[in-house]
C-alpha cells in the first residue's frame, strides 16, 4: 500500500513538473516612464488671436466756448486681432503660485460707424478704425493641477486709431467732407485666464486664453475740412473709448520641464 502511494504521489509530481516546464515565459515589461514634472519657471514666446469690442463716449463742442454741439453719443466697433507676445514668470518653489511680466503686440481691424454733432447735421458719418494695439503688464497665477495654470493680469496698454473722413449731404455746410484726426490712447487694462500645458503632446508646448478690459484716457480731438486740414468751423470732438477682448495663442516655453515640485 505505501508502494502504492509513493508511486502515485511520484506520477502527480512529474506531471506538475512536465505542466511547468509547457508554460511559456513570461515576458519582461519595462516600466514607463514618468513624464517629467511641468516647470512654469522660464520665459516663452506665443502667437495667435481673437477678437474684440469697443464702445466709445462722444460729444462735439466749439473750441473756444466748449459749448455742446449735440448729445452725448455712443457709438460701438468690433472686428478681430492677431496677437504675438513674450513674457517670463517664475513659480516660488514647493508652491501652487506664480508671478510673471509680459509684452504684446495687436494687429487690429476693428472698425465701427461714428456721426458728428448727433442730430445736428445727422448725415455727417464715417467709419472709425483701430489698427493696432500693444501693451506691457504683469500677472499673478496660481496652479489648479500641474498643468492647469489660472491667472489675473494687468497693466498698462496703448492704441491706434486711424483718421476718419466723414461725409455729409447736409447743405447747411455745403456736403463738405470732414475728417477726424487718428492718433494714439493710453490706458490700462485688466484680464483674466487659463494656461494650459500640451507637453504631453509637444514638448514645451502650451495654451492660453485670455480675456481682457481696457479702458483709455479721454481725449480731445478737432475736427478738419479734409480738403485743406484747416479746422471746421471751430469744432472738436472728445473721445472716450472702453475695449472687451479675447484672445487665445499658443505657447512656447524655453525651460518648461524642471526640478520645481508644487504641492497640489
Amino acid at each position: 500500500m505505501k508502494k502504492l502511494m509513493l508511486v502515485m504521489v511520484a506520477t502527480v509530481a512529474m506531471a506538475g513538473a512536465a505542466s511547468a516546464a509547457d508554460l511559456a515565459a513570461r515576458p519582461y515589461t519595462k516600466a514607463p516612464i514618468a513624464a517629467p514634472a511641468v516647470n512654469w519657471t522660464g520665459c516663452y514666446v506665443g502667437a495667435g488671436g481673437g477678437g474684440a469690442m469697443t464702445k466709445n463716449d462722444h460729444n462735439d463742442f466749439d473750441t473756444a466756448t466748449g459749448a455742446a454741439l449735440g448729445p452725448n453719443q455712443t457709438t460701438g466697433a468690433s472686428g478681430w486681432l492677431a496677437t504675438v507676445q513674450g513674457g517670463c514668470d517664475y513659480q516660488f518653489a514647493g508652491t501652487n503660485w506664480l508671478i510673471g511680466g509680459f509684452a504684446d503686440y495687436d494687429f487690429m481691424d476693428v472698425r465701427g460707424d461714428i456721426s458728428t454733432f448727433g442730430t445736428a447735421f445727422p448725415t455727417n458719418v464715417g467709419r472709425q478704425k483701430q489698427d493696432y494695439q500693444w501693451a506691457v503688464g504683469a500677472r499673478v497665477g496660481y496652479l489648479v493641477t500641474p498643468q492647469l495654470l489660472t491667472y489675473l493680469s494687468g497693466g498698462y496698454t496703448q492704441a491706434h486709431w486711424t483718421a476718419t473722413n466723414m461725409v455729409t449731404s447736409n447743405t447747411a455746410i455745403g456736403a463738405a467732407p470732414t475728417t477726424l484726426p487718428g492718433g494714439t490712447k493710453g490706458g490700462w487694462f485688466i484680464g483674466a485666464g487659463d494656461e494650459y500645458a500640451l507637453t504631453s503632446f509637444l514638448p514645451g508646448l502650451f495654451w492660453k486664453t485670455e480675456y481682457r478690459y481696457s479702458e483709455f484716457d479721454r481725449s480731445n480731438v478737432a475736427i478738419n475740412f479734409t480738403a485743406t486740414g484747416t479746422p471746421f468751423f471751430g469744432t472738436s470732438e472728445t473721445q472716450k473709448f472702453r475695449e472687451h477682448s479675447v484672445r487665445s495663442e499658443l505657447v512656447y516655453r524655453f525651460n518648461w520641464a524642471g526640478p520645481v515640485v508644487a504641492k497640489y
